[in-house]
């Protein structure tokens, strides 16, 4: 399935591609970024490291079936047309175990556009993809991102305490369903 070009009031969420390297590059190289991130993600970061993870496992992974991932791309402002960050979605058999990721460039925080995006690609995959429901998941010291699933239908199941990314820390479990954001959209 090819992934779609969607759009919000701000932001143009186009398919990833290997010509976002060196713009993703520019802000993902940020220890507030990559902490929060799976501890398979290297640190320091790469100078090369946007370019391997594109060519060797998000693009061969999309190509599979495995994964939809989009760039969040601004409509207006100094990045403008520029990739700011991203959201995806890994798809497995068992759809308990698909899940959802994302990262935004730090000087984007705060402004409610990794909300806008996910409310976005939400609407996406439960109305147009079919995914009946997914789970999230982030290290309890992350605030943002405990926020953004507070404000996209997010139901919290459990603390871990297997880690989440670079830091130490119990690990929020998540889940987002079809049903309950039919009904926060008013779509029920």
């Amino acid at each position: 399935m090819k992934t779609p070009i969607l759009e919000t009031e701000r932001l143009i969420l186009r398919p990833i591609s290997l010509d976002d390297a060196a713009a993703l590059q520019k802000h993902f190289n940020d220890w507030e970024i990559i902490k929060y991130l799976s501890g398979n993600v290297p640190w320091p970061y790469p100078d090369y490291g946007t370019n391997d993870f594109l060519e060797n496992i998000a693009l061969p992974n999309i190509k599979k079936g495995r994964d939809i991932m989009w760039v969040l791309v601004p409509k207006d402002g100094a990045d403008k047309g520029n990739p700011i960050g991203n959201i995806h979605y890994r798809l497995v058999s068992q759809v308990k175990d698909s899940d959802r990721g994302f990262w935004l460039g730090r000087a984007y925080h705060g402004q409610g556009l990794m909300t806008e995006a996910v409310c976005a690609t939400q609407d996406y995959m439960f109305f147009k993809y079919g995914l009946t429901s997914f789970r999230v998941r982030n290290v309890q010291s992350n605030i943002g991102s405990h926020r953004i699933k507070e404000k996209t239908g997010a139901s919290f199941i459990r603390l871990e305490d297997e880690p989440c990314g670079h830091i130490d820390g119990p690990t929020e479990i998540w889940e987002v369903t079809r049903e309950n954001w039919a009904k926060i959209r008013g779509w029920d």
